[in-house]
């Protein structure tokens, strides 16, 4: 329960007062006090600023590093995403399926362009509304596929799906070739195309995309990004270690 609370911080909330901790976990403030004062004294969070609010603590630092030197996924990927973001002139992005979430793990930038989609570190994307969603929903388990979209699908621009029916009728064409497209669903005018990463098991554990302002778009971009995408993904997952399915596999080396 305790550690349920570092979920309350993000980008756009790096720190949260007693009440707002006890506020947006549902718990009471006694309660919250004395499980924050539990992730304080592991340095899990630390309290600063005047108003003594709550932040993620220097410990994680050290847990973060002992995962990415046991399991260098982050350093794995960031050349490819680098070649990626070149060979498109666009932004290429990695994510990573935690705890049923999928989070933001790594991102490159082109030097190509002035106008670009800007992401931010440890991003949660919505499974239903990006491209790495998408890509990473189409491979997930029936039951935990389900449950993802029995909850209530919010609609964050104006072409963004709400229906459960319509994301899983998408969902079969991205099974079908292995790559997941969405536009002006998450962010007005941004073009998002995304391929799921896949683990040793051959179970999908993330995404790579590129996301591109709409407006550039072209079918030579288009081909393009399409191209590289399906070659990224086929390097991460084998650097992750992982297998993708037989079918996928095909299909990225056609597309590459």
């Amino acid at each position: 329960k305790a550690l349920s609370l570092l979920d309350l911080f993000s980008p756009a909330r790096p720190a949260a007062g007693l009440s707002d901790v006890a506020r947006l976990s549902g718990l009471n403030k006694a309660t919250c006090h004395r499980l924050l004062s539990e992730l304080a004294a592991m340095g899990l969070v630390e309290q600063a600023g005047p108003a003594r609010e709550y932040r993620i603590g220097p410990a994680v630092l050290r847990l973060a590093a002992l995962r990415e030197a046991a399991v260098p996924a982050r350093e794995a990927a960031l050349p490819v995403l680098t070649r990626m973001a070149e060979a498109t002139g666009e932004t290429a992005h990695l994510s990573h399926l935690v705890a049923g979430r999928l989070t933001t793990l790594a991102f490159v930038y082109s030097r190509a362009h002035a106008t670009k989609v800007m992401l931010a570190d440890a991003d949660i994307l919505p499974f239903h509304a990006t491209a790495s969603g998408l890509s990473v929903l189409a491979f997930l388990p029936d039951a935990q596929r389900d449950a993802i979209l029995r909850q209530p699908l919010a609609q964050y621009a104006q072409h963004g799906p709400t229906d459960p029916a319509e994301v899983r009728a998408r969902l079969e064409g991205v099974r079908r070739v292995g790559l997941a497209e969405v536009a002006s669903a998450f962010e007005a005018d941004v073009h998002g195309i995304a391929a799921p990463i896949f683990g040793s098991a051959g179970e999908v554990t993330g995404a790579t995309a590129i996301a591109t302002p709409a407006p550039r778009m072209d079918p030579d971009l288009h081909a393009c990004i399409r191209r590289e995408v399906a070659r990224g993904a086929a390097e991460i997952t084998a650097a992750w270690g992982g297998r993708a399915p037989d079918e996928v596999a095909g299909h990225w080396a056609s597309a590459a």
